[in-house]
């Protein structure tokens, strides 16, 4: 009797720890599915720039209940990461010298990002911050440490952006992603040709009323092929050899252009 009483409150004791955790546990009433028309991109000779489109469809359990607010999307695509100086120029005995600098860490070498509306209007600023939607929520920390005055930093994360911006490496386009159906939505992100080479990470953010709900990830590269990798590859893995090269080509092109244009 006692051990079928002991048994009997082993069991009760473990459904209750099994509703209290189905309780705590999120619920996903939707998910997220993404993809890439293309995930490598070849640059040659010949490079002018591409696009790629990104796709998907957000999947809803079939018993959720509809919720009033419409759906937001953001799409991020960010490029390998570096380490960025700015400088700034200032006059020194009349002439136009570098002067102060600010150096920034795990910056990504290309950024763009499209989303349903303005980023503000999507989310709390710390969502936004977490994730990278939007140029004015890119945090930028210093690399090392800086001789600029607080006061003065807005000025430099300000000048990094607009450089970045007009090179055609940043990019943040609202209202630029396409619902086909309630649930099938789409956009195209521009790769300019001085897009940097490496892999990239392409995010897919789902929110509503300010709460992410669901995100998904695809990889994409971007790589040098043809006699573009060939170069690459000499510059960076042989360095030494690649100087030589190229000074040897630069006599024998200053040679043949004296011979072909030797004057009796």
């Amino acid at each position: 009797m006692r051990r079928t009483t002991l048994r009997t409150l082993a069991a009760c004791g473990l459904a209750a720890l099994a509703l209290t955790t189905a309780a705590l546990a999120p619920a996903r009433a939707e998910n997220l599915i993404s993809a890439l028309s293309n995930d490598r991109v070849n640059i040659e000779s010949n490079f002018t720039g591409t696009k790629i489109v990104v796709f998907g469809e957000i999947a809803r359990d079939a018993l959720t209940v509809a919720r009033p607010d419409p759906y937001d999307l953001a799409v991020v695509v960010s490029g390998p990461e570096q380490v960025v100086t700015t400088r700034r120029k200032g006059r020194f005995l009349g002439i136009w010298v570098n002067r102060d600098a600010e150096t920034f860490e795990s910056v990504p070498s290309f950024l763009a990002i499209h989303t349903t509306r303005a980023p503000h209007e999507m989310a709390s600023r710390t969502v936004l911050q977490r994730h990278r939607i939007g140029l004015r929520n890119l945090n930028l920390p210093i690399a090392i440490a800086s001789d600029v005055p607080i006061g003065d930093r807005d000025n430099f994360r300000a000048a990094f952006l607009r450089l970045r911006v007009e090179s055609g490496l940043y990019r943040e386009e609202t209202q630029s992603i396409e619902f086909l159906s309630n649930s099938l939505f789409r956009t195209s992100v521009t790769l300019p040709a001085n897009v940097p080479v490496g892999d990239y990470t392409v995010s897919t953010y789902l929110l509503r009323g300010g709460v992410l709900l669901a995100q998904a990830e695809e990889q994409l590269t971007i790589a040098k092929s043809g006699f573009e990798q060939f170069t690459y590859r000499l510059a960076y893995e042989y360095s030494a050899l690649y100087g030589l090269l190229a000074v040897g080509l630069a006599i024998f092109t200053g040679w043949l252009a004296g011979v072909i244009f030797r004057r009796d």
